[in-house]
């Protein structure tokens, strides 16, 4: 990977964009895409628009969500603790003695999630799984008057951890669902803008996937694509317990993954697959035979149809603060979507 894309995926990472919060990490791919596409907007719910080729006769989306899980601040007592609830999908059992910033208007603040000791607990008490409403947020304040000075009901946080390296190439941070889907796409149009392709690119860093695929939907709409291709992470069952017989057969370092099913169109399907095997990428494959829950389903269905598909970055550990992903995947999964953009025609007929 470039040392340019390396600094913005790194920057991307350490910024906070909890669904309906995106705001400080849009600034980064804004500031990223700055004179490479021929266009760069933001739209009313927060989506970023890169446009190259705006006047060619194909529309083609790239899509991939800015936005992680949180938590959001919800009450404060009397005493200054701070009780929250869940942004999308947070595992309640991942949450006890973690440190958090919570964002307010004034700064970061930082803070630690308490519980019960388990010194106080009986026996039942230990075998259970806390739930949200019995943790809280410990700022360090004297009281709800302090804590107030320093944040607000409705401000988001997110946990402190941050982008480190481990052996072979992978890396670790909180949120690569989906900022690396954010990431790939804008490093796939800075990649297009030295190729001169010869459809319209749109390439979308989406919001509020988290909570339904919001961004995708009013994006999609705007845009109105013939094709659009969604970037996310998928599963990796190479870790222990991983059930392979109902997830697949995916492995972190052996390329990005391409979905097959309902979701996808056959003729993008297969331009992706081709690609891949013209330019000798290595992928893997995943069989999807519902909608999928991501961007690409807001894409189908966007007003009388759109040619879809999903490519995935594979990633351990989803939703969780150690997500663990390989940067020689994320490179890939940028070359495919080029790839794939630049085998396009001028004038591309995607009826199965």
């Amino acid at each position: 990977m470039r040392k340019e894309s390396l600094a913005f995926l790194e920057e991307l990472l350490g910024v906070p964009s909890p669904s309906g919060f995106e705001q400080p990490a849009q600034k980064v791919v804004r500031k990223y895409l700055a004179g490479v596409a021929d266009e760069v907007k933001t739209d009313v719910h927060g989506n970023v628009i890169a446009c190259l080729n705006p006047g060619a006769a194909t529309r083609v989306m790239l899509a991939g969500h800015v936005d992680e899980i949180g938590l959001m601040v919800t009450h404060v007592t009397e005493k200054g603790y701070i009780y929250f609830a869940s942004i999308g999908g947070v595992d309640p059992a991942l949450v006890p003695g973690q440190r958090v910033h919570v964002h307010g208007r004034k700064g970061d603040v930082l803070g630690v999630i308490g519980k019960k000791p388990i010194h106080h607990m009986d026996e039942e008490d230990r075998k259970r799984v806390p739930k949200m409403r019995d943790l809280w947020i410990d700022i360090g304040a004297k009281d709800r008057k302090d804590a107030l000075k320093r944040i607000a009901i409705g401000d988001p946080v997110t946990f402190t951890v941050g982008f480190d390296r481990l052996l072979n190439g992978l890396v670790v941070a909180r949120g690569f669902d989906d900022r690396i889907g954010a990431f790939v796409v804008a490093d796939t149009i800075r990649t297009l803008a030295e190729k001169k392709p010869r459809v319209a690119v749109y390439g979308v860093s989406t919001v509020q996937e988290e909570i339904g695929l919001r961004g995708a939907r009013t994006s999609a709409f705007g845009i109105d694509p013939h094709a659009g291709i969604a970037v996310d992470v998928g599963f990796a069952t190479d870790a222990p317990d991983s059930d392979q017989k109902t997830y697949g057969e995916i492995y972190v370092g052996k390329g990005p993954i391409i979905a097959r099913g309902a979701n996808i169109n056959p003729v993008l399907g297969g331009l992706i697959e081709t690609a891949a095997e013209k330019n000798k990428i290595p992928v893997q494959f995943a069989g999807e035979p519902r909608a999928t829950g991501t961007d690409a389903n807001a894409i189908q269905v966007n007003r009388s149809g759109a040619a879809a598909a999903l490519v995935s970055v594979p990633n351990r550990y989803m939703h969780t603060p150690v997500e663990v992903l390989s940067i020689d995947d994320v490179t890939n999964t940028v070359k495919l979507l080029a790839a794939t953009v630049l085998a396009m025609k001028p004038i591309m007929d995607f009826t199965p």
